[in-house]
Formats: C-alpha cells, structure tokens, sequence
C-alpha cells in the first residue's frame, strides 16, 4: 500500500506523519480517515481550493489535472507547479510526500 508522508504543519499535523492509502484514494480522503483534518469547505467537489496540497515527492503519479481543477488551482494561496487539490488527486502505487500549505482563501475555517 503506497505511502503519504506529511510534512509538519503548525496546526494540522504538528510533527508531520506518515499514512498508508489504498489505490485509488483521494489524498484528501486519506488524510482524513488518518485524523488529519485538512479543510475541504466544498465536501470534495472541487468547488474551492481549501484541500490545496503541495507534492513534494510522487506529482507524476498522480494522473492528469482536469481543467476545473486547473481553474481553481489559479486561486490558491501558495500555488507551486506541483500544487494539486488533495480532493482530486488520486493516490496511485507511488508513494507521495505532501505538504499543507500554512493558509487558504477560506475566512473561516470549516468545522468537519
């Protein structure tokens, strides 16, 4: 089963953390199911860009970028060229390290 290693972030994961996936997963999915709370204002409809992740390691085995996906990933805070919304991103055989960037666009943060 592939691997997510997860780099600190102040509030969600403080010491950063390593989880499984199954294939076939959304990274956003995965985090969750493990106790990571990553915003996802939207409920994973690629409607907004609170679930943005950074892929350190792995980008190339994530599969194509649809066009929403790319047209909300313009508004993100943080935007790299291996940014991807951890809703939409499908975890494949490789293992991945992501980062959560420090903000989002969100004013209030969801309470899921």
């Amino acid at each position: 089963m592939p691997v997510i290693r997860i780099l600190p972030h102040a509030e969600l994961c403080p010491q950063g953390d390593t989880i499984e996936a199954p294939t076939g997963t959304s990274i956003c999915e995965a985090l969750l199911e493990n106790g990571i709370a990553i915003e996802h204002a939207c409920e994973m409809s690629a409607a907004c860009t609170t679930c943005h992740v950074v892929v350190k390691e792995g980008f190339n085995s994530l599969g194509e970028i649809d066009e929403i996906e790319e047209d909300l990933l313009d508004k993100a805070w943080g935007l790299t060229p291996v940014s991807r919304l951890s809703c939409q991103a499908l975890v494949a055989d490789t293992d991945l390290t992501i980062e959560i960037p420090k903000y989002t666009i969100n004013h209030a943060r969801e309470n899921h």
